[in-house]
């Protein structure tokens, strides 16, 4: 079967019982309360009806450098003892045109992300969702599968039981890729050869020394991105299926935290360049569903249960593969799904598994696969009419604080975070949620205004504060262990955003005080040059987020193929 990801060290989990259920929150957040109206009228495309509406919850996201620190000790990924291989993306070699801040040895890299206190999502359910932002865990309850099996669950409330530091995720992602040796298919079909074949180009890119456009820190390998981007530009045709009911497929929401899954789909539906209508011609088979819609439409309000929600994805993966014969040819390796509401990992477990899911919910307790699922950016859009309103802030001499968080104290690291830095300090501006005013003028002024903007898990491991940072060019500190930041198999995280983990809390003021004005400053610049690729256009644009996540998800697609 193709698709399987290494292990290492027990930390990326692969057997369906590990992805079971993520436990469920009995509350809801007030970020739902008012997401846009759900269209529940009956446009029926496929063979699967959705039951009647109801209701459930919220989310948070993430971060990453060619040095990085575990356990206070500072590594350098170019040393590290995997074996290297031609095919695999060689992440932490220095590239001519790094700057020398990239080999400077700041033991942690800055980042920071704030939830805002107020969304313009409107929905027809009126299950309230954490402030800011994520769903959480079924206290002292198990989940039930369909089989009415007990399941195990993930309290979010409570640390992870193996925490895997940046160096090993980087590792991880090393490791995957330089071993696609999976089985071909039976039959290499022109398709298959196409892949092989693109494969081989990027593996073997031409060395980039100085890009016009593209800025070389920001990425692993700018020369097999842009390789890669080329050919995905060139050559890429992917099929849409058509089956499925509305809301639940091919609805698209455009507001709120959970807006990546719609504009994506939105993007993807409307495009002429990538989507073909010959499946014989495709490389990649997009699944358009909405994990936002159907937790809105089957989540019985107050049952702590989504058995339903995986039983309906599950009969509809039954129902395509038993339809056409393009699940069974690669087992759904070559399928993939974009869901962004908390309860994705477990809605997609299964058959699911096997294809590539783009998650906000990117956390390896959890099952997120590195190498093969794709980390999905979690934007907070205000503004479906200008999704980039708001967008910059103030140059660094204007930042006078070093680093603010504001926002609800849902899961385990933000009480902490609080605990130690709630006005402790003047130039740390730590609180929970800020007064509502109107355009939640005060909440973005001071990430305006920061240097660091603090990005804590709520009850899941991402948090929109990871790209609102960027947005407003506020340097991302990420604290959220086991998260995987978006893009993690093109982007060098380190190189523009600092992580910490959650022991080093106390720590965290001399952590960022550590780093020096000079590297800041590169920091600061790098993070304005990286957010063109966080951005969300109408119709979209090159290098935007519609085309980074559909490249990472071409780029995985590459490196899970068997090589000829």
């Amino acid at each position: 079967m193709e698709g399987n990801n290494m292990h290492l060290n027990g930390s990326n989990l692969s057997s369906t019982n590990a992805f079971e259920e993520i436990g469920i929150s009995p509350q809801a957040s007030p970020l739902d309360q008012g997401r846009s109206s759900v269209d529940h009228s009956d446009r029926s495309r496929g063979s699967i009806p959705a039951p009647a509406p109801e209701k459930a919850k919220g989310l948070d996201t993430v971060v990453f450098n060619n040095f990085t620190s575990v356990q206070g000790k500072d590594i350098n990924f170019t040393s590290q003892g995997v074996a290297s291989s031609p095919l695999a993306p060689q992440p932490m070699v220095p590239l001519p045109n790094r700057t020398s801040l990239d080999s400077e040895k700041d033991s942690r890299s800055p980042m920071k992300s704030i939830i805002s206190t107020s969304t313009s999502v409107k929905s027809n359910t009126t299950d309230p969702v954490h402030s800011d932002g994520n769903s959480g865990s079924l206290q002292g309850s198990n989940l039930t599968h369909s089989n009415d099996k007990p399941m195990n669950t993930k309290n979010s409330r409570k640390k992870p039981s193996k925490v895997v530091p940046i160096s090993e995720m980087n590792l991880m992602l090393q490791h995957n890729h330089a071993s696609s040796q999976i089985a071909k298919p039976a039959r290499s079909s022109a398709v298959d050869m196409e892949i092989l074949h693109a494969k081989s180009e990027i593996a073997n890119a031409p060395i980039i020394v100085n890009d016009s456009r593209l800025y070389s820190p920001l990425y692993r390998n700018i020369s097999m991105f842009r390789r890669s981007y080329e050919l995905m530009e060139k050559m890429l045709k992917v099929y849409i299926y058509q089956d499925g009911d509305r809301p639940i497929f091919h609805e698209p929401l455009l507001d709120g935290i959970y807006a990546s899954e719609g504009w994506f789909m939105k993007s993807m539906e409307e495009n002429k360049q990538f989507v073909t209508g010959d499946p014989g011609k495709a490389h990649l088979f997009y699944i358009p569903f909405s994990s936002r819609l159907l937790q809105l439409t089957l989540y019985v309000r107050n049952s702590h249960r989504r058995s339903n929600l995986i039983e309906y994805m599950k009969k509809y993966v039954d129902m395509i593969a038993g339809k056409y014969p393009f699940w069974n040819r690669t087992s759904g390796a070559d399928h993939f799904v974009v869901a962004c509401h908390d309860w994705a990992p477990a809605e997609t477990r299964g058959r699911m598994l096997n294809c590539i899911r783009a998650l906000c919910n990117a956390d390896i307790e959890v099952g997120f696969k590195i190498g093969k699922d794709v980390s999905l950016p979690e934007t907070y859009i205000r503004s479906i009419e200008n999704p980039v309103k708001n967008l910059g802030g103030n140059p660094p001499s204007q930042r006078p604080t070093l680093a603010f968080f504001a926002g609800g104290l849902h899961g385990y690291v933000r009480p902490i975070l609080l605990k130690h830095w709630e006005n402790k300090e003047p130039d740390m501006k730590i609180s929970g949620p800020l007064p509502h005013v109107r355009g939640n003028a005060n909440y973005l002024q001071l990430m305006k205004s920061s240097k660091y903007c603090i990005c804590a898990r709520g009850h899941e491991v991402n948090s929109p504060r990871v790209v609102e940072a960027i947005f407003h060019e506020c340097i991302p500190v990420i604290i959220s262990d086991n998260f995987i930041p978006p893009f993690f198999e093109v982007l060098n995280w380190e190189s523009f955003a600092v992580f910490v983990m959650e022991k080093d809390i106390p720590d965290l003021r001399n952590i960022l005080l550590s780093i020096s004005e000079e590297r800041y400053l590169e920091m600061h610049k790098r993070v304005k040059k990286v957010q063109e690729h966080f951005l969300w256009h109408p119709q979209p644009v090159k290098y935007d987020l519609f085309h980074m996540l559909l490249h990472s998800i071409w780029y995985n697609r590459l490196f899970q193929i068997g090589q000829a």
